[in-house]
């Protein structure tokens, strides 16, 4: 069962891909990020109690990415996506009617199903899709890219919606104005999720047979076939190590406060750069990747992590050294990202069959995103223990640590996959 040679798919169907995969996760985690304060104050909860949120999410996350698999490998993707938008988006009716938080905590929850079982593995395997065989790390490339881009237009329009509810010549909205104006936030993102996910149903079609991209029935040869596969093992690995880089960058604008000493406007104003650079880096990593191997330009970002990440943990950086600040956060940035952008782009390069997609992403994403659940409390508990500098330090000697782990992984896959090909 092989993909085209090349994709030939329309640019809508990527664009919607890039709207989708994004728009999904705006409600239970962009507007959180954008509003974190507010959401506290509306929702009468804690940092604490967010985190809690976040967790159920991801263990609900981890049963659905295992189980959810081979259900995408089954229908078609499109079908399969638009549910858990309009699913995830009927969510949303509820977040914008300020519940409890027990009631949060349940709605968190049937978050975790909704974007992953029902829509993870189904964005995959249609990107594969678009990609054909020629084309995988533009896909991905797109992809992620746009996804990030798509997340900060996300974040704006929010912005620009609550600002219509601030008084004039005021800086600050009382309880009721702040309530009311999150809710129209929310409404509106439910709205326009609800529309993408109407807009995927209809739109986002293949010019691929659906015989070649489904399977009738998922059984236990075909389980196994996966698990046999050195690739998967691998990208388990891969993802793991990757995706404790992407978590970790989470805290750069905490490291230009407490270490670079920046004010709290300068430092958002770092990680506001972060978002400019993962589109960029997405888009060219994914065309450098499909006029070489993919598993190459892995091997490099886990070698700029690696670099970037030494130049955090050894000390050079500090007050005054902004220059050199900025040239190590563009280092890191484009390793992680980079890493990032192509651990899926390097199935087709792995020998995993298209069809069974759904199934091996399934598998492979249910220890790969497992820092869903440890990354935060493991970077806490050094940044709350050991205060400046030192703290920032060993979470990113971790970073190097994970980033080498990964280096090995995918120069292993490179050789195992570059033999597979010359035989």
């Amino acid at each position: 069962m092989k993909p085209t040679k090349s994709s030939n798919q329309s640019p809508i169907y990527i664009l919607l891909l890039i709207l989708a995969g994004e728009a999904v996760f705006i409600l239970p985690f962009v507007l959180a990020r954008v509003f974190r304060a507010t959401v506290l104050d509306v929702y009468h909860i804690t940092n604490t109690q967010l985190g809690y949120c976040f967790s159920i999410y991801g263990l609900v996350a981890l049963c659905s990415y295992l189980v959810g698999g081979p259900l995408a490998d089954r229908f078609e993707p499109r079908k399969l996506m638009s549910i858990a938008l309009l699913l995830t988006a009927a969510g949303g009716i509820l977040y914008a009617n300020q519940p409890s938080f027990s009631t949060l905590i349940i709605l968190y929850g049937f978050w975790g199903f909704t974007t992953i079982f029902l829509f993870w593995a189904p964005m995959i395997k249609a990107t594969r899709v678009w990609g054909g065989e020629t084309s995988q790390g533009k896909a991905f490339g797109f992809l992620d890219g746009g996804r990030g881009l798509v997340g900060a237009l996300f974040g704006l329009l929010g912005v620009y919606i609550f600002s219509l509810f601030v008084p004039s010549g005021n800086v600050e909205l009382n309880t009721f104005q702040q309530r009311d104006a999150f809710t129209l936030v929310v409404y509106i993102s439910s709205g326009l999720v609800a529309l993408v996910g109407i807009l995927v149903f209809f739109f986002l079609k293949s010019n691929i047979s659906e015989e070649k991209i489904i399977t009738e029935k998922i059984t236990k040869k075909n389980i196994i076939e996966v698990l046999k596969l050195p690739s998967v093992w691998l990208l388990m690995i891969i993802i793991l190590c990757a995706y404790v880089g992407y978590k970790i960058t989470d805290i750069f604008s905490l490291y230009a406060s407490e270490v670079m000493l920046y004010s709290e406007v300068d430092a958002a104003k770092t990680g506001t750069f972060l978002l400019f650079i993962r589109p960029v880096v997405g888009v060219i990593i994914g065309f450098l990747a499909d006029k070489s191997r993919p598993s190459f330009y892995l091997i490099l970002g886990f070698l700029l992590s690696i670099v970037g990440a030494v130049l955090f943990a050894s000390g050079v950086l500090g007050k005054g050294t902004t220059p050199l600040f900025f040239i190590t956060i563009i280092i890191t940035a484009i390793g992680v990202y980079a890493a990032r952008v192509l651990y899926f782009a390097v199935m087709r390069e792995g020998k995993i069959p298209l069809a069974l997609t759904g199934t091996a992403v399934g598998i492979i994403s249910f220890i790969g995103y497992t820092p869903d659940i440890f990354a935060g409390p493991m970077m806490g508990y050094f940044l709350d223990n050991y205060k400046g500098f030192e703290g920032h330090q060993y979470v990113f000697i971790l970073l190097a640590v994970f980033s080498f782990v990964g280096f090995l992984a995918s120069t292993l896959f490179y050789f195992i996959s570059k033999r597979k090909t010359s035989n």
